[in-house]
């Protein structure tokens, strides 16, 4: 006998993920200027990464834009414990800002990871940002300096979380458990 798919089930509508999204940049807008690099962790950030570059920008800043391609998960539910760098930073970062954006923070590795790339690649300051943040059992370091929604310890999908490489594209955080 199969096993019954699973069916996502709506946490954080679309335009509730926009409302989210524009107060980030609200927040964000004040403490960077256009010289500072959006760095956005692939894979999964991309979507959240887009929206909030076109959001600074309606809110006056214009951020060079780039991208780390960091990977802990692979097609798993749960971390592997460790990260591999596929892709670094693809422009000089030395002596700039850089705002580190990425989909969902739940065992910190990744940001840690990036914001020790950004650091070993001379930025000036690194500040991090996620959608999402997940409740942890220990403590995580670095915690984000910006988080747009406090998500529930379930595994989620949509808006660039996945579940094996799917679902992605889902308007809408959901989980799937």
């Amino acid at each position: 006998m199969a096993d019954k798919p699973l069916t996502p089930k709506v946490l954080l509508a679309e335009a509730d993920i926009a409302r989210i999204v524009a107060d980030l940049a609200e927040r964000i807008a004040p403490v960077i200027d256009d010289d500072t690099v959006a760095a956005v962790l692939l894979t999964g950030g991309l979507w959240f990464a887009a929206d909030l570059t076109r959001a600074l920008a309606r809110a006056g800043r214009h951020v060079r834009f780039d991208a780390l391609w960091l990977a802990s998960y692979g097609d798993e539910q749960s971390s592997r414990g460790r990260i591999d760098v596929y892709a670094p930073f693809q422009r000089p970062i030395a002596g700039r800002r850089v705002l580190i954006l990425d989909d969902v923070f739940d065992t910190g590795l990744s940001l840690a990871e990036a914001v020790r790339i950004a650091r070993a690649a001379g930025a000036a300051e690194v500040l991090t940002c996620v959608f999402a943040r997940k409740p942890w059992p220990k403590p995580r370091a670095p915690e984000p300096d910006f988080v747009g929604w406090e998500a529930p310890n379930r595994f989620l999908v949509g808006y660039g979380l996945d579940h094996a490489g799917g679902l992605r594209g889902l308007p809408d955080i959901c989980a799937l458990d």
